[in-house]
């Protein structure tokens, strides 16, 4: 069983997309281990993307990351990292395939709808940065029809 981050950025929060996204999630039997839905102070946000902070485009991602709620979710499952990856699409929404959240959603690089953990210790990272281990709930994904 792997863990991942998703976080679905304020556009994608104020679009009211938060349940489109979750379910393409979900139908890939991706189980949702924990939600929480914050707007990120600036520090948050400096913390997070550290590695990028001395990057041409930060400030400009600073801004948008600051401006309004994001959905943090962890979610759990076989190769989760990989399926969410997939199923988000190429960074930019230009290269992303149809059908993937960026395709579909997405306007641009910057306000691309949702970061994904890249590798199992970007995942490790990210989720400790914004969630407590009182706060991830692990269970098997049940298939049967409602």
């Amino acid at each position: 069983m792997q863990s991942t981050l998703v976080m679905i950025k304020p556009n994608g929060v104020l679009n009211g997309i938060i349940g489109n996204i979750i379910s393409r999630y979900e139908r890939s039997r991706l189980t949702l281990s924990a939600i929480k839905i914050k707007r990120p102070t600036e520090e948050e946000v400096r913390g997070f993307y550290a590695e990028h902070q001395e990057k041409p485009f930060f400030p400009k991602l600073l801004k948008f990351m600051t401006s309004g709620p994001v959905a943090f979710m962890v979610l759990s499952g076989e190769n989760a990292i990989t399926s969410a990856r997939t199923i988000n699409g190429a960074t930019s929404p230009e290269d992303a395939a149809p059908g993937t959240i960026r395709y579909d959603f997405a306007p641009d690089t910057t306000r691309n709808v949702v970061h994904s953990s890249d590798s199992p210790e970007s995942a490790e990272r990210e989720i400790d940065f914004w969630f407590n281990d009182n706060e991830l709930i692990s269970y098997p994904a049940i298939s049967f029809k409602c």
